[in-house]
């Protein structure tokens, strides 16, 4: 029976646990604070390390903040910055992450296949029911998001860097330290207003909010959202790493 190490990777943590074929967890889900500055280098050490000390896997499915294409970073918004999300971006970290193939890396690293996709991605992977149009949004140090049409995994697109409003992205917008800010109440209330200017935009059929502030989200709230919005648990970053393999195989060509 194949079992798949998987790793969610975000701006303040990293999460990992081993799962069988059936997605369940084999073990409890280890964690270690994201360490800053993180070139890639310290990211694969941190990684391999932390797999270190799980049971042995057969491949590795890796879900990190950004964009990427085949493997390939495009663009990582806190792995580029000098102490961790918010802080000032460090020139030399965004050229080293900057075009880096993190899955060759990882691959080479770990001995074994390496699936290499946006968190958001991972987490959609173990939520998504497979049938019409799946937007998944993740709510933690900012804003994840991955779409799924069929169950077929869309190219992936940073709507958190789109502005939203007052100059802000979205994922300031809505980010960790905007609810701190704000408290659960009003960030809650914030949350519900991006569900509704993005509902004329995607047209989804299910739309599913996780990551770590999900349950935050005021249940006031919740159902002024529709029936068509759900919340999801956050380990779903983590179960996601045996669905991805095979929803990623059903990608379309990125061009």
């Amino acid at each position: 029976m194949a079992t798949t190490l998987a790793i969610d990777c975000g701006g303040g943590g990293i999460k990992a646990s081993v799962l069988d074929e059936a997605g369940t967890m084999r073990t409890r889900p280890l964690r270690v604070p994201t360490p800053y500055p993180l070139p890639p280098a310290l990211f694969v050490k941190t990684l391999v390390d932390l797999g270190g000390r799980l049971p042995t896997a057969d491949r590795v499915t890796v879900g990190l903040p950004g964009m990427l294409r085949h493997g390939v970073v495009v663009t990582t918004p806190h792995y580029v910055t000098r102490a961790g999300p918010r802080t000032k971006v460090d020139p030399d970290l965004l050229a080293e992450w900057s075009g880096w193939d993190v899955r060759s890396a990882l691959a080479d690293a770990f001995g074994m296949p390496v699936l290499a996709l946006n968190d958001a991605e991972v987490h959609g992977a173990g939520v998504v029911a497979g049938t019409g149009l799946e937007l998944v949004l993740t709510l933690g140090t900012g804003l994840g998001c991955a779409l799924f049409d069929g169950g077929v995994l869309a190219p992936h697109l940073e709507l958190s860097q789109a502005p939203v409003r007052w100059g802000m992205t979205y994922d300031t917008y809505v980010g960790e330290p905007e609810r701190r800010r704000l408290g659960d109440g009003f960030w809650s209330r914030r949350v519900r207003g991006v569900v509704e200017g993005l509902r004329p935009v995607f047209r989804w059929d299910r739309l599913y909010l996780g990551g770590g502030n999900s349950r935050l989200i005021r249940p006031e709230q919740l159902v002024r959202m529709g029936d068509d919005v759900v919340v999801v648990p956050n380990t779903a970053g983590i179960v996601g790493g045996v669905r991805a393999w095979d929803l990623a195989a059903a990608r379309p060509a990125e061009r």
